[in-house]
């Protein structure tokens, strides 16, 4: 006998899942994109994709000279999204490097060396500029020779997505012949519209005196904010190795509260007298707190 009143998943219109799906978010599309062949092909669908890219997309690819050719080159949104993840574009005339989040789809950024005040980077005696394969920028800067070593970053908080705990991270390289940046304490601090929010201390390469990279247990001054970070490796307060094959020291978390437009000021500080040499900078990169597993592509 036939039951009457009763709805199954599978009997839903294809569209009406995509929307569905579309109020979820990129990962638990990837998870419900296996429990069916209906919800497989509603997963796959612009509806869905659209909601994922950022509203502003348009205008944030305007400023990439890449940015026309990308939006030619896909067939879908999901394809946007995943090329947007997979493979960071360079904007604001390469200056800045822009991607989403695979998990979420939150705007990443990562704001080049030639975007940060590096002090003493436009004298040639100390810094020097040039190209590197292994670099999303056209150039990174390496260090020659100094004392006192001062790189800041700024970002409009506006940029970012709302609602969200954003991290930073100094993305960095050694050079075979670097000297002076082994375990001795880097001051690395933030603030947000120039209210404190964070400043620790950090290692630049504990690992090559036989030790793990650790934070270090010391208070510093910056900002006027006195912060003492334990040394654990769990933290994530310590340099450690990216994907991509460079270094990250994290600078500290922030919260991107929605409407409010604020300016993001980082900084990485070391003034300990005797002389340095061979740090390759590539930037510094904003990008949400990671949590979870990323979906498939």
């Amino acid at each position: 006998m036939e039951r009457s009143g009763e709805l199954h998943l599978n009997e839903l219109p294809e569209g009406c899942i995509a929307n569905a799906l579309s109020f979820t978010a990129p990962l638990d599309v990837a998870r419900l994109s296996a429990v069916s062949p209906m919800f497989k092909s509603a997963a796959i669908s612009d509806v869905v994709w659209e909601r994922f890219l950022p509203s502003d997309l348009e205008s944030v690819l305007s400023t990439s000279p890449d940015g026309s050719l990308l939006l030619a080159s896909v067939s879908s949104k999901r394809e946007l999204y995943f090329s947007l993840c997979d493979n960071p574009i360079l904007v604001d005339n390469g200056r800045k490097s822009f991607s989403l989040e695979k998990k979420s789809g939150m705007k990443c950024y990562m704001l080049s060396a030639m975007d940060l005040v590096i002090t003493w980077s436009d004298t040639p005696r100390y810094w020097k500029w040039n190209s590197n394969p292994a670099s999303r920028f056209p150039e990174v800067a390496e260090l020659i020779k100094v004392c006192w070593l001062e790189i800041r970053g700024k970002i409009n908080t506006s940029m970012l997505s709302p609602s969200i705990l954003y991290t930073a991270n100094l993305v960095f390289k050694f050079s075979i012949e670097a000297y002076g940046l082994d375990d001795q304490p880097v001051e690395v601090a933030m603030k947000l519209d120039g209210d404190k929010i964070c400043a620790h201390s950090v290692c630049w390469n504990a690992e090559r005196r036989g030790q793990q990279f650790r934070t270090a247990r010391r208070p510093v001054d910056f900002f006027s904010c006195r912060r003492s970070i334990p040394a654990r490796e769990s933290d994530g307060h310590y340099p450690k190795k990216r994907g991509d094959g460079w270094l990250e020291i994290e600078l500290g978390d922030f919260l991107c509260t929605e409407g409010e437009d604020g300016e993001l000021e980082m900084r990485v500080f070391d003034g300990i007298n005797y002389w340095k040499h061979g740090l390759i900078v590539e930037g510094i990169e904003i990008r949400p707190k990671e949590v979870g597993a990323s979906p498939s592509s």
